[in-house]
């Protein structure tokens, strides 16, 4: 049995909202994490030929490393796919530490079987960032669109680098960043002056028409947006209140992430914990009718 809440011991806990939003609730970071590429996972091997959003950060590093470890060890096939990072800071080269492709150079791409020109990211140094931004959402459509598209989430809500009050029918453009985000992003550089005040990111459009939406939030400095995302209006004042349109989007979540939810209480049913992590847990059955993981 792992893990604990409301006094009921449990693997993974559910939650039904409002909206078709599928809520999982995880003990651990790390277990939220491994979920997340686990689905990632999943997909690909459904669909070799996918078409796979991509997101940077912090909590997205142990998502990158469990697939990873999955392409050595049990030989995940990333070569036929195909992958579109949400964003990149404008004025960054690539080989620049603080690039979102040396980001994902770094703790994914030179580390699975993946051809460079599959993988794609906005280019922050194209002398017309206008112009940039129609030719990156040219070849998303050109290439199918984005069958899965991993998300993380700000502290004040955005998506991608969606500030608050972006429109939600936004596509891929430039956007300054808020004084928050730069905060967030200072300490990465030396010296915090430097932090990008721009950056190109996927709109809040491009992120909707995404045929799955996937989102992992963890820690308790999460907590508070989660809330308002999830249970809050729909709002571009929290442009991840999108979500909530969304007809196909799993939100996975640590404990700590989900602390100021709700509704956080529906228990995935003991078989199906038992099925997919071969631990007995000691709960009673929750409704059948919610919203499950697929077996």
């Amino acid at each position: 049995m792992i893990g604990n809440v409301s006094g009921r011991p449990v693997s993974a806990l559910i939650s039904v909202l409002p909206s078709a939003m599928e809520v999982l609730i995880y003990p651990s970071a790390q277990a939220a994490a491994d979920q997340a590429a686990d689905r990632i996972a999943e997909a690909l091997r459904r669909n070799p030929r996918l078409v796979l959003g991509l997101a940077t950060g912090s909590t997205m590093e142990p998502v990158y490393a469990r697939l990873v470890s999955l392409h050595h060890h049990t030989g995940l096939d990333f070569s036929g796919c195909r992958t579109f990072n949400l964003d990149e800071y404008v004025g960054l080269p690539a080989n620049h530490p603080n690039s979102y492709r040396y980001y994902m150079d770094h703790h994914l791409f030179r580390q699975i079987n993946i051809e460079a020109a599959r993988t794609h990211l906005p280019d922050g140094m194209a002398p017309d960032l206008a112009e940039e931004c129609v030719r990156y959402e040219a070849l998303i459509t050109q290439y199918g669109g984005i069958d899965l598209q991993l998300l993380g989430i700000g502290q004040n809500g955005h998506l991608g680098f969606n500030e608050p009050l972006s429109p939600l029918d936004s596509r891929t453009h430039v956007q300054l960043l808020s004084a928050t985000t730069r905060a967030q992003n200072a300490p990465h550089f030396l010296p915090p002056a430097q932090t990008p005040a721009y950056a190109l990111t996927m709109g809040m459009g491009s992120i909707l028409a995404a045929r799955r939406c996937l989102l992992l939030a963890t820690g308790a400095e999460k907590a508070p947006v989660i809330a308002e995302a999830l249970e809050g209006s729909r709002t571009n004042r929290i442009p991840a209140s999108a979500l909530q349109l969304h007809p196909h989007c799993t939100v996975i979540l640590d404990q700590l992430a989900a602390s100021r939810l709700r509704q956080p209480e529906i228990v995935v049913p003991p078989a199906r914990i038992a099925a997919q992590t071969g631990v007995a847990a000691g709960v009673s059955p929750a409704v059948e009718g919610g919203i499950l993981p697929p077996g």
